[in-house]
């Protein structure tokens, strides 16, 4: 593009401009045509007026450099870096969809669920661009975008920095690098740097996204970078009190001032998001009646078993801890039980002697309600035998704005696999409905079960015991009426996605699982 806006021909002899999409103080993002693989694609100009700036062209260079050997599904992908009339430029992946810094600024903070779900997704892509030696530098809501499937993705290595690397800085010894509100105390002081700097700016992030703000603004940029090194952030347990205490540790703990008291990698920041996926909500039990109430009064509250929908009704929260009320019930009476049992018989042997006989009672067995405890990909058709691992939280968040998706295919039989699938696991062998939240069609689905292992070889699952086919999107039902522990849901045809390409159009998009004993 030229000084006066005017779009040139192709970039590259290959990419076509056709809207800009987004533009910053150094680049301009457009929307662009691959006409080579007639695909769309994301082309990042270097603005105009910078074209002589040596450094700044040097930086372009270095993001399509550190990009290129990253390869992970939450980490926009860098395909080329070109220059067209002294014009530096780099070709990306196009994502459909917002950042976060757009979402925020909408809806100003988030929900628990949501947020967990982000962090794990950027956990995972800083650990592997750690691991592959580069830190990002520059994590904050404006370089994380989110699709309408639930994906979200890390962009922006613009100032991405090889951890061992004897390259110059680009940068002198007292400018800080990265965006002031989301800066690691250590980058304040210009002190060294590894990949735990990063992670301290996604806790300001998941911070901001649970409390509204950032925990530390100024008057201006260079006040607010010095108000980490001054104080502790204001404890997110008192702005949002309905926060878990394990969830509120873990942001805390991303923003220790001392780097060796983080989690050490991206990788133990997922796992730890991951554990406090069920303590998304405060957690309460009813456990012990309130004082006063009779077993004949707390009965009148415990008259039928809940089930769980895959969408709950507006505004409901879940407490999966909590005890079920069919399981009270049966708590209680086994307590009246054993009253029974345990009461001290006497038996006259003879005369006046008295043997005192005490029965030892049993313990009372409480039949916990089948349940979903994990879901896993199953794809062993595929090249890796995943797809899009990171994305299975969302199928039992009981959100019905998050998915799961299938990567996308060019026919609607995921491009002679024969099918992909998903293994859920529960608590225990048990019958009931099995549904799915299909979001595209046409869709078909064949259910296997298995009552104590999930065979890695599909043939070793037997004969489907159910499954269904249809050209609406609906949340189907599978009814499972043998005992099983383990179900696999072979998803054998997909429909069309806006989310991906003309050239591979077909995915298949879910928006929870959910069982029903029964």
């Amino acid at each position: 593009m030229n000084e006066k806006g005017v779009l040139p021909g192709l970039i590259g002899g290959r990419y076509l401009l056709e809207s800009k999409i987004a533009h910053g103080g150094m680049a301009v993002v457009w929307l662009a045509k691959d006409t080579f693989l007639d695909r769309k694609v994301a082309v990042k100009l270097l603005r105009p007026h910078l074209v002589n700036d040596a450094t700044l062209a040097e930086r372009f260079r270095r993001e399509a450099i550190a990009c290129a050997g990253i390869t992970h599904q939450n980490i926009v992908a860098v395909y080329d870096c070109i220059e067209h009339n002294g014009q530096q430029a780099v070709i990306m992946q196009y994502v459909k969809g917002k950042s976060l810094r757009e979402l925020l600024d909408k809806r100003q903070r988030l929900g628990p669920k949501l947020t967990i779900h982000i962090g794990m997704s950027i956990a995972a892509a800083l650990d592997e661009a750690h691991n592959k030696n580069f830190i990002h530098r520059d994590v904050k809501p404006g370089n994380i975008l989110l699709t309408p499937e639930g994906r979200v993705l890390l962009t922006d290595f613009g100032i991405a920095k090889a951890m061992t690397s004897t390259e110059a800085d680009l940068t002198h010894d007292n400018i800080m690098m990265g965006t002031a509100k989301y800066l690691a105390p250590e980058q304040v002081r210009g002190k060294p740097l590894d990949g735990r700097s990063d992670l301290y700016s996604l806790g300001l992030v998941l911070y901001e996204c649970l409390a509204g703000k950032v925990p530390f603004l100024g008057e201006s940029d260079a006040d607010t970078a010095l108000a980490r090194l001054q104080r502790e952030p204001t404890d997110l347990a008192r702005l949002r009190p309905s926060l878990s205490p394990q969830l509120v540790k873990i942001i805390h703990k991303l923003l220790s001032r001392n780097p060796e008291h983080r989690f050490a990698t991206g990788y133990e920041t997922k796992v730890a998001l991951h554990s406090a996926l069920t303590g998304a909500h405060d957690k309460t039990t009813e456990l012990t009646p309130p004082t006063g109430i009779s077993l004949e009064e707390e009965e009148v509250f415990t008259l039928r078993e809940p089930t769980r929908p895959i969408t709950p009704p507006r505004g409901e929260q879940r407490h999966p801890q909590s005890a079920p009320p069919f399981a009270l019930r049966r708590m209680f009476v086994g307590l009246i039980a054993l009253s029974l049992i345990a009461s001290v018989a006497l038996w006259r042997v003879s005369g006046n002697e008295t043997i005192e006989i005490t029965a030892t009672p049993e313990p009372a067995a409480v039949v916990e309600p089948a349940t979903i405890t994990s879901i896993s990909t199953f794809d062993p058709l595929g090249d890796d035998g995943v797809e899009n691992d990171e994305l299975l939280p969302n199928l039992l968040d009981g959100n019905a704005t998050t998915m799961w998706s299938t990567s996308c295919y060019d026919n609607q039989y995921f491009g002679g696999k024969e099918f992909v699938g998903l293994v859920v696991q529960l608590n225990r062998a048990a019958t009931g409905t099995l549904r799915v939240g299909m979001q595209n069609a046409p869709w078909a689905i064949d259910v296997f079960a298995s009552a104590e292992t999930a065979p890695t070889d599909i043939n070793q699952w037997g004969a489907s015991i159910d499954g269904g086919y249809n050209t609406k999107r609906e949340r189907a039902s599978f009814i499972i009426s043998t005992p099983a522990q383990f179900l696999l849901i072979k998803i054998r045809e997909a429909g069309k996605s806006a989310n991906c390409s003309a050239s591979n159009p077909y995915q298949a998009v879910l928006a929870g699982v959910a069982f029903t004993e029964g």
